[in-house]
Protein backbone atom coordinates (compact mmCIF):
# COMPACT_ATOMS: atom_id res chain seq x y z
CA UNK A 1 0.00 0.00 0.00
CA UNK A 2 1.57 3.69 -0.99
CA UNK A 3 1.58 6.03 1.98
CA UNK A 4 0.36 9.63 1.41
CA UNK A 5 2.90 11.67 0.82
CA UNK A 6 2.67 15.22 -0.59
CA UNK A 7 5.95 15.71 -2.45
CA UNK A 8 6.20 19.52 -3.66
CA UNK A 9 8.17 18.83 -6.53
CA UNK A 10 5.69 16.64 -8.55
CA UNK A 11 3.14 19.36 -7.19
CA UNK A 12 4.39 21.87 -9.52
CA UNK A 13 1.47 22.15 -12.61
CA UNK A 14 3.36 20.98 -15.38
CA UNK A 15 5.29 18.16 -13.63
CA UNK A 16 1.91 16.95 -12.07
CA UNK A 17 0.49 16.40 -15.61
CA UNK A 18 3.75 15.32 -16.96
CA UNK A 19 3.27 12.40 -14.18
CA UNK A 20 0.25 12.10 -14.38
CA UNK A 21 0.44 11.49 -18.39
CA UNK A 22 3.61 9.06 -18.26
CA UNK A 23 1.39 6.99 -15.28
CA UNK A 24 -1.24 5.59 -17.83
CA UNK A 25 1.63 4.15 -20.37
CA UNK A 26 5.28 2.81 -20.09
CA UNK A 27 7.02 5.32 -22.45
CA UNK A 28 5.67 8.51 -24.05
CA UNK A 29 7.39 10.39 -27.15
CA UNK A 30 8.88 14.25 -25.60
CA UNK A 31 6.74 15.85 -28.62
CA UNK A 32 3.51 13.91 -27.56
CA UNK A 33 4.01 15.47 -23.67
CA UNK A 34 4.94 19.01 -24.95
CA UNK A 35 1.99 19.04 -27.44
CA UNK A 36 -0.28 17.54 -24.47
CA UNK A 37 0.93 20.47 -22.33
CA UNK A 38 0.97 23.20 -25.25
CA UNK A 39 4.55 24.37 -23.77
CA UNK A 40 7.61 25.28 -25.72
CA UNK A 41 10.58 22.14 -25.98
CA UNK A 42 12.45 24.20 -23.19
CA UNK A 43 9.93 24.71 -20.07
CA UNK A 44 9.15 21.04 -21.01
CA UNK A 45 12.83 20.10 -20.25
CA UNK A 46 13.33 22.34 -17.58
CA UNK A 47 10.29 20.36 -15.69
CA UNK A 48 11.98 16.71 -17.49
CA UNK A 49 15.01 17.80 -15.67
CA UNK A 50 13.78 18.32 -12.02
CA UNK A 51 12.20 15.23 -12.45
CA UNK A 52 15.02 13.18 -13.63
CA UNK A 53 17.41 14.56 -10.97
CA UNK A 54 15.20 13.00 -8.48
CA UNK A 55 15.10 9.88 -10.58
CA UNK A 56 11.47 10.25 -10.96
CA UNK A 57 11.82 10.36 -15.00
CA UNK A 58 14.12 8.77 -17.29
CA UNK A 59 15.03 10.23 -20.71
CA UNK A 60 15.91 7.63 -23.56
CA UNK A 61 17.24 9.30 -26.98
CA UNK A 62 17.25 6.70 -29.78
CA UNK A 63 17.49 7.04 -33.55
CA UNK A 64 14.24 6.58 -35.72
CA UNK A 65 13.88 7.20 -39.14
CA UNK A 66 16.94 9.16 -39.41
CA UNK A 67 16.06 11.27 -36.73
CA UNK A 68 16.97 11.71 -32.92
CA UNK A 69 14.05 11.30 -30.77
CA UNK A 70 13.77 11.43 -26.94
CA UNK A 71 11.45 9.11 -25.04
CA UNK A 72 10.09 9.45 -21.27
CA UNK A 73 8.73 6.80 -18.60
CA UNK A 74 8.26 7.04 -15.18
CA UNK A 75 10.68 5.33 -13.32
CA UNK A 76 10.11 2.70 -10.05
CA UNK A 77 10.47 5.46 -7.46
CA UNK A 78 8.46 8.23 -10.21
CA UNK A 79 5.50 5.81 -9.99
CA UNK A 80 5.82 5.32 -6.63
CA UNK A 81 6.32 8.89 -5.37
CA UNK A 82 3.38 10.02 -7.83
CA UNK A 83 0.64 7.29 -6.48
CA UNK A 84 1.77 8.80 -2.73
CA UNK A 85 1.24 12.04 -3.98
CA UNK A 86 -2.24 11.74 -5.86
CA UNK A 87 -3.08 9.73 -2.51
CA UNK A 88 -2.00 13.31 -0.02
CA UNK A 89 -4.02 14.84 -2.39
CA UNK A 90 -7.03 12.43 -2.52
CA UNK A 91 -6.70 12.80 1.98
CA UNK A 92 -6.83 16.62 1.72
CA UNK A 93 -10.16 16.65 -1.25
CA UNK A 94 -11.63 13.86 1.56
CA UNK A 95 -10.94 15.81 4.39
CA UNK A 96 -12.79 19.04 3.23
CA UNK A 97 -15.43 17.06 1.86
CA UNK A 98 -15.82 15.81 5.26
CA UNK A 99 -15.99 18.94 7.14
CA UNK A 100 -18.01 20.65 4.85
Amino acid sequence: MTSANFDPLIHAQHRLQICAILALTDEIEFKIIREKLEVSDSVLSKHLKSLEEANYVQLTKRKEMGRQRTWLSLTVKGRVAFKAHVKALQNIVDNVSEST
